[in-house]
């Protein structure tokens, strides 16, 4: 059994980077459509059942568009962009906070001209994201803001 405890303090870096946190690619198996983002999980801990992590992407980048059974939190802690929440679509910045429930479709959308980085916090233990199938497509798309959204604009 691994009883080394992870650091209690982590300095900060520049350019939102924490000493001793890797930086990593966002997924691992490369099978849901992103674009230019990256992920670094800042605090894990069992006992409290959590993970802690933060995501960036780069201008114009983007997460996933996926739902799952866990819920999450997210707080923008860096850039302006936009997230589809279920059936809107929000607009984002600094500092904003968001819940999103279990089973909501989601995705975030930094804008053309800077990075979005973001904390979000979620259970340790969560089942995978699922990815929308045509159907789930054209029903979001039928949401004239949200098919602006899906489509890059």
């Amino acid at each position: 059994m691994d009883t080394q405890q992870p650091p209690l303090f982590r300095p900060a870096r520049q350019d939102f980077r924490w000493q001793g946190v890797a930086h990593q690619p966002y997924k691992q198996d490369g099978s849901a459509p992103f674009k230019d983002i990256s992920r670094q999980v800042l605090f894990h801990e069992d006992s409290l059942a959590c993970e802690l992590r933060y995501f960036e992407m780069d201008a114009a980048g983007f997460s996933t568009l996926e739902r799952h059974e866990h819920a999450h939190a997210v707080m923008i802690l860096r850039g302006h962009g936009e997230c589809l929440l279920g059936s809107e679509v929000l607009p984002v910045k600094p500092f904003d906070l968001l819940t999103i429930p279990a089973w909501t479709w989601h995705q975030f959308r930094a804008v053309r001209s800077e990075p979005l980085g973001f904390l979000c916090m979620v259970n340790v233990s969560r089942d995978r994201p699922q990815l929308p199938d045509d159907a789930d497509l054209a029903r979001l798309r039928a949401i004239p803001a949200v098919a602006r959204f899906l489509a890059g604009d």
